[in-house]
């Protein structure tokens, strides 16, 4: 592989503590190195220019059953964005649900080099892989989702924590799964007899448990194995006005567990698009920001990350695994509305939703989002995402660093809002005069979700002995810039670099990369009890046999398996 150094840029690192110095970058054999490593390297020339380590994206819905229903459910979206084939780039489609060619590509503009897909139905394992499969560059993992899967709560039912862990083991395996994902814990099952969970305490339908035994349940059982990332989760009541209050009783949850922490995560929870969870009042009417109370809770407990869920004032598509909620949209905005129940696991909704400044509480929601993010204490442990394509889509990243970064940019968008003074009163974020600095924007994109995940050896920083994944801004943070310009920068990178092989060359894509699926291997004692159960219900109930359902291995033409060993 070609040696590269990249010279005199301005280089952001938090793992290392590096504050924009002027520091060369070398790269050899796919991995960072010392710069003394490298004998006839190629030279990029970074002066005046930003660099940092490839942007890491917790939390996004790019892959998968429910992505591609949205794009056949909404083929007008298509109309917002067309790029013909050229050269060695392929055709891209789609805006708020680009194709699978157009998500590797845009994110790659962006800088980031390395995206999670946010909710994987094992049933559709399969497909998932398929998508991750065919989007180029990224190197991507994925989460089942657990919370309302008829296995977990019939263990945790009995707090048969042993039982849940061996059952979570298998089914990493089977689908080829990153994380444990988690939403609306019981809601959805709930809403297969047309109910809903609307707080930790609202027992489950005919399984005899709460959303406040899944959670911690699957909490304990995921610090029993000691998987990389900690439980990830979507809690109940999401996007309803008062929610904050069951936000912070899921919180609450995850106190008095301790991380085992084999990959050097200090979290045992990770709550997403915390923006959707962060609201007061008891109607749309009077609808308000408790983004302070929120993050009250999150600076004073470190064991917890969360991530923001920004909405970026878009028309997009929404798509999640909270089957009520979507329902309950599709009631408020009257558009179409697609629902799917998958057997003995989840279900999910797709609605289109238009973010308009014209509307009150979508510039509330716009202000929220940003108030997280400001009133953090520790950018280590509060993440930048959209929870695309939800709150809008993921190539707004470098619009949300404008409006992190200058206060000017934020007064511009409350100006243009139509109820500006209402938006004031009903949030924080007009009194609020923080500016992030790009110290800080690393931290949010690449050290602090690299940690998260348990990939801080591999990911978010450019220290020697990690993966050569490395971007280059046309971005000068030593001179006066006008807000617009962090948008454009962080949006068209000038160079980017994916495992040492370059893959944007002054902004221009020349290489589709050599793109990695992570995946977590987990061992543990032998199960039969376990494994009776997966064959029983199976025979009983699933519409394919197991042969049919586990996720084989030319699905992951080429797999990353990062290996726990969890036995006792």
């Amino acid at each position: 592989m070609a040696e590269y150094l990249i010279k005199n840029g301005f280089v952001f690192d938090p793992v290392q503590g590096i504050k924009g110095d002027k520091t060369d970058v070398a790269i050899k054999d796919g991995k960072f190195v010392e710069t003394t490593a490298v004998k006839n390297p190629k030279v990029i020339d970074a002066t005046g220019k930003t660099v940092m380590a490839g942007g890491v994206d917790i939390h996004a819905h790019v892959a998968g059953a429910k992505v591609n229903v949205g794009r056949s459910f909404r083929p007008e979206d298509k109309l917002f964005g067309f790029k013909a084939g050229r050269g060695i780039e392929r055709m891209q489609g789609g805006f708020s649900v680009p194709t699978t060619i157009k998500t590797g590509y845009d994110y790659a503009r962006m800088g980031y080099t390395t995206v999670m897909e946010a909710a994987m139905p094992p049933l559709y394992a399969r497909h998932t892989h398929e998508e991750m499969r065919d989007t180029p560059i990224l190197d991507q993992g994925a989460y089942p989702v657990f919370g309302n899967n008829w296995f977990v709560l019939e263990y945790l039912k009995n707090h048969e924590i042993e039982n849940t862990a061996a059952y979570i083991a298998w089914l990493l395996r089977a689908t080829k799964g990153y994380a444990v994902k988690v939403v609306n814990p019981g809601g959805t099952e709930a809403w297969a007899w047309g109910l809903n969970c609307e707080n930790v305490h609202d027992p489950v339908p005919y399984f005899d448990i709460t959303p406040a035994q899944i959670i911690k349940g699957l909490i304990e059982a995921n610090e029993y194995l000691g998987l990389p990332h900690s439980m990830h989760m979507h809690a109940n009541n999401l996007g309803n006005p008062g929610n904050y209050t069951t936000t912070l009783d899921s919180f609450k949850l995850s106190e008095g567990i301790k991380p085992n922490n084999k990959f050097g995560r200090e979290q045992v929870m990770h709550h997403t698009h915390v923006q959707f969870h962060s609201y007061g009042g008891d109607s749309w009417a009077n609808v308000e920001s408790k983004a302070k109370e929120i993050m009250d809770y999150v600076n004073s407990h470190d064991n917890m990350t969360i991530d923001m869920g920004q909405v970026t004032l878009d028309e997009t598509t929404t798509m999640t695994a909270d089957g009520p909620f979507e329902h309950h949209l599709t009631e408020l905005n009257h558009l179409k509305w697609a629902n799917v129940d998958v057997e003995l696991e989840t279900g999910s909704g797709v609605v289109p939703y238009v973010y308009s400044p014209d509307i009150k509480v979508c510039a509330i929601q716009w202000a929220i989002g940003l108030e997280l993010a400001l009133l953090a204490t520790d950018s280590m442990r509060v993440f930048l995402t959209t929870d695309h394509p939800n709150a809008g889509p993921f190539i707004r990243y470098p619009r949300v660093m404008k409006w992190l970064m200058s206060q000017e940019s934020r007064d511009q968008q409350f100006d243009a809002f139509k109820h500006k003074d209402k938006v004031i009163d009903a949030t924080n974020l007009a009194g609020i005069d923080r500016e992030l600095d790009l110290y800080e924007i690393a931290q949010m994109t690449r050290a602090g979700p690299a940690k998260s995940l348990g990939l801080a050896h591999m990911y978010g920083s450019l220290a020697p002995g990690l993966e050569a994944d490395v971007a280059v801004y046309d971005f000068n943070p030593n001179e006066p810039y006008a807000p617009d310009t962090i948008e454009t920068a962080f949006s068209n990178a000038r160079h980017l670099f994916k495992t040492g092989v370059q893959i944007i060359n002054d902004r221009e894509i020349v290489s589709n990369g050599n793109k990695r699926t992570l995946w977590v291997n987990t061992k543990v004692n032998e199960n039969a009890q376990v494994m009776r159960d997966v064959k029983e219900k199976f025979l009983r109930y699933y519409t394919v046999t197991l042969n049919n359902y586990e996720v084989s291995g030319h699905y992951l033409p080429n797999p990353y398996v990062i290996e726990v060993d969890a036995t006792q």
